[in-house]
């Protein structure tokens, strides 16, 4: 499949960072009117919905610290290879999603797209890490100039 699309990396990861983003907010949010509820009715503690709530939130700030990180390196392949995980991570919580709670449809179409956009911008990492095989880098070129110069 040809893709003549060239889609930088740093997109997908800024597009993954939004939507960890939504999701670490709306956890957070459920989190805390848990927590006030359980307080209320309670008198304190923390239940287990309140742990599991935080605990979404806090990998999905995680994981938002990483994408960051992921936008810094510069090579193609590495991106290549982090793109093949956040497919497969981002696939998964949209099946996982689709099969244990079909009413959440935002978090579906959300999940989906995010998906899908990783899915094509892998793909349209493959041809740009072909091309960059048969280009040569100014390094290479300097060296070589130097080199047809001796002779």
């Amino acid at each position: 499949m040809k893709i003549n699309l060239k889609i930088k990396p740093k997109y997908s990861y800024y597009l993954s960072i939004f939507i960890s983003l939504i999701f670490l907010f709306f956890f957070a949010y459920k989190g805390v009117v848990a927590y006030l509820i359980h307080r209320e009715l309670y008198g304190g503690g923390l239940d287990t919905l309140v742990l599991l709530r935080g605990s979404i939130s806090g990998i999905m700030f995680l994981l938002v610290l990483l994408f960051f990180q992921f936008i810094k390196i510069p090579d193609l392949k590495s991106h290549r290879t982090i793109l093949r995980g956040v497919f497969i991570g981002w696939t998964g919580t949209f099946l996982v999603i689709t099969i244990v709670n079909l009413s959440s449809v935002y978090f579906i179409i959300l999940t989906a797209t995010v998906s899908l956009f990783t899915l094509v911008n892998l793909l349209s990492l493959e041809v740009q890490i072909k091309e960059e095989k048969n280009t040569l880098t100014e390094k290479e070129i300097y060296l070589l100039q130097q080199l047809a110069k001796k002779k």
